[in-house]
């Protein structure tokens, strides 16, 4: 997919800048102060990922290690199942960087744990939906008044459908949260009709799409919900190598533009990755974009929005101002 090996020019110029540098010292002390520099620079920094998002996609490239390796650091990748272990990891120093969801952030937040955002993916609404079977009659959200809906509490798929409610002027209590443990349970209470709506996510909407015959109630219909990813560091390491985010940010970049123009082999490595047939990830990946912005004011508010909404239906025990951990950039 991409050469992980360094060119044979940049090697021997570095050769050649060690040579020289030691050739021309005369002071005894200079090679003590080299030394000590190069050891800081090879320090190993850890990124946190999720297999089948936009990290795992980075880690296959090569590209931050073509980055970080020229610049004297070692790249160690460590797998995590969800946002919340991953984030956990942040926390403790475990990781240096990684990703998690909108919701996963804001309930850390919450808990008062330490982390700073540092950059969020593209938007991707259609990548949640709502689903029902098409010989239910159920066709719109006024129609779920009085039935059971199930969602994973807390999770991008349950706040959209919360929004959904919302702009129908209905209250979350006009229907029957059924909360799951994962989309796999979702998925078969849905498929036995112990459900009458799944809200769920990608892949596992896409998934459910293609194997049974559904209608996506809320499909093409906008309710201010970007549905992103986001990037944070950890506190300290934010604090002491800025360059170096920079440069993991930069790999992103690319990466990113990458995965734009060559979906066909993104999909090949998510469905690998993940064990999921092929055309439910080119489903996925087709309604996709993958680009890095900085944070600004809008991906605030959006955040802020949620947090809000979180503490109005309980889910916080108090308000959280996530801005105190999203400067922006």
């Amino acid at each position: 997919m991409f050469n992980k090996r360094r060119s044979y020019l940049l090697i021997l110029g570095f050769l050649l800048l060690i040579l020289v540098g030691c050739g021309t010292s005369e002071n005894s002390e200079a090679p003590a102060e080299e030394d000590t520099s190069n050891d800081n620079a090879k320090q190993k920094i850890n990124i946190g990922y999720q297999k089948g998002n936009t990290l795992n996609i980075l880690r296959e490239s090569g590209i931050l290690e073509e980055i970080l390796e020229e610049n004297g650091h070692e790249v160690v990748w460590k797998e995590f199942g969800g946002g919340g272990p991953l984030l956990e990891a942040l926390f403790t120093g475990d990781i240096d960087f990684g990703h998690a969801s909108d919701g996963a952030a804001i309930f850390a937040q919450a808990g008062n744990k330490p982390l700073v955002y540092v950059g969020a993916d593209y938007p991707n609404p259609e990548g949640v939906g709502i689903l029902v079977h098409k010989s239910s009659g159920i066709k719109t959200i006024q129609d779920l008044k009085g039935k059971k809906v199930g969602a994973s509490k807390g999770g991008n798929h349950h706040y959209l459908t919360i929004l959904a409610l919302k702009e129908a002027g209905m209250d979350i209590d006009d229907v029957e949260w059924v909360f799951l443990t994962d989309a796999a349970q979702g998925r078969s209470a849905f498929e036995t009709q112990q459900i009458d709506a799944f809200a769920t996510y990608d892949p596992f909407l896409a998934g459910t799409e293609i194997d049974l015959d559904t209608i996506n109630i809320v499909e093409e219909q906008d309710f201010g919900y970007p549905n992103r990813t986001f990037y944070f560091a950890n506190v300290d390491f934010n604090e002491e190598h800025p360059e170096l985010l920079e440069l993991i940010l930069e790999a992103i970049n690319e990466s990113d533009k990458w995965a734009n123009e060559n979906k066909p082999d993104v999909v090949k490595l998510v469905s690998e990755a993940l064990g999921i047939e092929e055309e439910v990830i080119e489903r996925a990946t087709e309604r996709r974009n993958y680009e890095l912005s900085k944070i600004d004011e809008d991906i605030i508010a959006a955040q802020q929005k949620q947090a809000d909404i979180y503490f109005e239906i309980d889910l916080l025990p108090e308000k959280v101002d996530v801005s105190k951990d999203m400067p922006i950039q």
